[in-house]
């Protein structure tokens, strides 16, 4: 009697063995790396759910091949060092066939160099900074654009509209703020414009008034910020206290495109504009219909960080469609060979200039108008007309 129950208990432990071995391979686990705790969370939130929900409908769909794609999403909580860790986590432990992600630039680049060490290919959708893609890393893809191209549409619209000759940067002491300002001070410089101040400020400051004070005596036609999101609402409520009134205030995208930046601002983020990856209007297949769903899922607005994921994650899927294997050398030939189109736009890894395996994608200008986040350029996708000139203190209620 005790044997035969010895025996069955054998049996059933070789079963499960056998069972988990058979759930395992059904799966093709892929790791996620984002803020989802921490100072960026509300960006790091966004794009989890757009993560999620596309895996939810390429599931529905088939999968890969069949299998199931399996999200590993880890927090790095905006920090290099706990980046770092999950990666290695994610790699050894885990046994993810690729990574994906990636939000905050310092962040990035150093999960980034995890996964180039190990030979993990690793498809970055929002990390920013220019050395990213100009390392030489023959492991690291981006599907987003670098930081130093965000402010081409800004650029044409500063040109033909606004024409200012003076010009105040600000920025955060991040690796994407400031290589964000470093190259918009070049910008100005080759259109002409005089860079009267160029200031730095430590993230998740809450007095923002002496240096916007300083600002105010330079009297700059623009100010342009780099900033996330608490930043961002700050600077324009305080601005809006010292009476801050230049032709335009444009932000560098991160922060002043999210929905809490009106909430947070209220009406100091009226008329503001920012350079932006994405809108839904664009003539993109599906990215209305994304925008669409995902604010009756979540019951809020999306802006191009989550468009940024969503596709990401379109792109994972069709990768590991189309490699031989899940070997990591199979899967890097297809993120070499790909090239398909994506709610984001197209999707085409290619070297350029000094960028490597960096996808090539437009921008754009928005502006927050009566509450919204409207497309305002290029002219030819539009949603509104730009508002300009603007009365700052009509605006704000001061007449």
């Amino acid at each position: 009697m005790k044997k035969a129950a010895l025996l069955l208990c054998c049996v059933f432990a070789v079963s499960l063995l056998f069972t988990g071995a058979a759930n395992a391979q059904d799966s093709v686990k892929v790791g996620i790396v984002l803020p989802t705790t921490g100072s960026l969370a509300k960006f790091g939130e966004i794009e989890r759910d757009a993560f999620l929900m596309a895996q939810e409908e390429i599931n529905a769909a088939g999968g890969i091949n069949g299998k199931k794609l399996e999200l590993l999403i880890e927090d790095t909580t905006g920090r290099p060092d706990v980046g770092r860790s999950v990666v290695e986590k994610l790699i050894t432990k885990d046994k993810v066939v690729m990574i994906g992600g990636g939000y905050s630039s310092s962040v990035t680049y150093a999960t980034a160099g995890v996964c180039q060490q190990n030979s993990m290919p690793f498809l970055v959708n929002t990390g920013s900074a220019d050395k990213i893609t100009t390392s030489g890393w023959t492991w690291i893809y981006r599907l987003n654009p670098p930081v130093s191209q965000y402010a081409s549409a800004v650029k044409s619209l500063l040109t033909q509209v606004i024409k200012p000759k003076t010009v105040a940067i600000l920025h955060e002491n991040s690796l994407f703020g400031t290589k964000g300002a470093k190259k918009f001070e070049k910008t100005c410089k080759e259109l002409g414009y005089k860079v009267v101040l160029k200031e730095g400020y430590e993230h998740g400051g809450i007095d923002f008034k002496p240096v916007l004070t300083r600002v105010k005596e330079k009297n700059p036609d623009v100010i342009y910020m780099i900033s996330y999101i608490m930043d961002a609402s700050l600077l324009m409520k305080q601005a809006k206290e010292l009476k801050l009134t230049p032709k335009m205030f444009i932000g560098g995208a991160a922060g002043f495109t999210l929905p809490e930046f009106k909430e947070n601002a209220g009406v100091a983020s009226n008329y503001v504009i920012s350079a932006t990856l994405w809108h839904q209007v664009l003539p993109f297949p599906g990215a209305m219909d994304f925008y669409n769903k995902f604010k009756a899922r979540f019951k809020k607005s999306v802006d191009y960080h989550g468009a940024e994921a969503y596709a990401a994650c379109y792109v994972i899927a069709d990768v590991l469609k189309r490699a031989k294997s899940f070997k990591n050398t199979d899967i890097k030939a297809a993120l070499d060979a790909t090239d398909m189109m994506t709610v984001f736009g197209p999707v085409k890894f290619t070297t350029w200039g000094k960028m490597k395996n960096q996808n090539k994608a437009a921008t754009y200008v928005v502006q927050w108008i009566d509450g919204k986040l409207e497309l305002v350029w290029p002219k030819d996708h539009a949603t509104k007309e730009f508002v300009f000139p603007v009365d700052w203190l009509k605006v704000w209620g001061y007449k």
